[in-house]
């Protein structure tokens, strides 16, 4: 039986900070919950570490650099989707699609292919849609683990992650994550509820998921695991999608399940693969970063055990968001983040190193190592016509100042 609704939920910048995913002093048994009533992925990954080009890979299927979404989408950056996003997908397939909350992939929402558009993410409007016959495409963005973060909690227990410095700041900056993370987690819940209202849960494909790393220093904007581990939960009654998932898959993956679950044929062009039934994990996993606060080049393979990063250009180490620039992890030390960066190719051991400090690229020990990965991103870049390969990518206002 194929799933008659679906419903997609995301949130901002948090990677997998979440309970269910071993932050212990995260508030989220909303989202604990769905995880226990259908599929964790442990390891899932985003194609890039910055919002629009991961949303959009999110809703077409597709790598940044073949949707056209290579850095941001909002004004002044200017990229632009230029492929059907799953809202066209599924209207084509018959179903009504509808947004909740804001969209971060073109400065044309009407260009994507929904039905009505609302910037308000609650359930109420939600509630009433899911009580008319229709079947549904639902996506709900949530903002409220965007920066800047509400005020901590007084006394909060906080776990640190391992790549951050155990430092008062960082301390304070995750107890105010906690508490927009647990208003996030109500506002899915309060979606759940609707959902289950609706007498529609039992035959709904619902994903939850966020866009990439946490909203951090090293890890939003780096190639590094903590900006492209993303949190994917998948609920499907119907479905064979059950407990945890440990193999690696990435976020193109979630739109050919969507359609798979929905019986919607999938469409030529999407890069990704179904995670039902009968869809495997990946031997590696591939990610990209080409613009966000400026151009800053660089694509990676990540492997079971292994990760190699080319760097196309000088910069400094790893690039620092302006609004992480202006918490107080990063003014705490900004030059732990402001190195220059020495090396064109990274190379790092995942199993001895799992926090990426030592860069292996060189050694003569793993030189058969380094060419067989290099040599398979390269391959990758071929296959999916990266346009790096052509020349340094111009950026929209590149263009338009040599319109103007």
């Amino acid at each position: 039986m194929a799933a008659y609704d679906v419903v997609v939920m995301t949130t901002h910048d948090i990677g997998r900070h979440l309970h269910c995913y071993g932050a212990s002093s995260v508030v989220s048994p909303r989202l604990d919950a769905l995880a226990e009533q259908g599929a964790m992925f442990s390891r899932a990954f985003c194609t890039a570490p910055q919002c629009s080009p991961s949303r959009a890979s999110l809703a077409t299927g597709r790598y940044p650099h073949n949707n056209g979404v290579l850095g941001l989408a909002h004004q002044g950056f200017d990229w632009e989707l230029d492929v059907p996003h799953a809202a066209t997908v599924f209207a084509d397939a018959g179903f009504e699609p509808h947004l909740f909350g804001g969209q971060h992939v073109t400065l044309h929402p009407d260009r994507l292919g929904f039905r009505s558009m609302s910037r308000d993410a609650s359930a109420g409007g939600i509630q009433r849609l899911l009580e008319s016959g229709s079947r549904l495409y639902i996506e709900i963005n949530f903002d409220q683990t965007h920066r800047p973060y509400p005020e901590p909690a007084a006394n909060a227990i906080v776990e640190v992650p391992p790549f951050l410095p155990d430092i008062p700041e960082a301390r304070g900056e995750l107890a105010a994550l906690q508490v927009a993370i647990e208003r996030m987690d109500a506002a899915a819940g309060a979606v759940l509820d609707a959902l289950d209202r609706s007498g529609r849960a039992g035959n709904a494909i619902v994903v939850f998921t966020t866009d990439h790393g946490l909203a951090m220093p090293r890890a939003k904007c780096t190639l590094y695991d903590p900006g492209l581990e993303v949190a994917l939960l998948i609920r499907w009654p119907q479905g064979e999608l059950r407990g945890t998932r440990p193999e690696m898959v990435s976020n193109i993956d979630v739109l050919p399940t969507l359609l798979q679950a929905a019986g919607v044929q999938i469409p030529p062009g999407v890069q990704g693969h179904s995670l039902l039934a009968g869809g495997a994990g990946r031997d590696a996993i591939f990610a990209e970063k080409t613009f966000h606060s400026y151009y800053d080049p660089m694509r990676c393979i990540r492997t079971e055990t292994h990760k190699l990063i080319r760097n196309f250009e000088t910069g400094f180490a790893v690039e620092v968001p302006g609004d992480i620039q202006a918490g107080a992890t990063f003014r705490a030390d900004p030059s732990r983040y402001s190195t220059d960066r020495p090396q064109v190719v990274e190379l790092y051991d995942l199993e001895a190193d799992p926090l990426e400090k030592t860069n292996l690229a060189g050694r003569a020990d793993v030189r058969d190592l380094e060419h067989a990965l290099s040599e398979e991103l390269w391959s990758w870049m071929r296959e999916t016509d990266d346009p790096l390969l052509l020349g340094p990518v111009a950026s929209p206002r590149y263009r338009l100042a040599m319109e103007t």
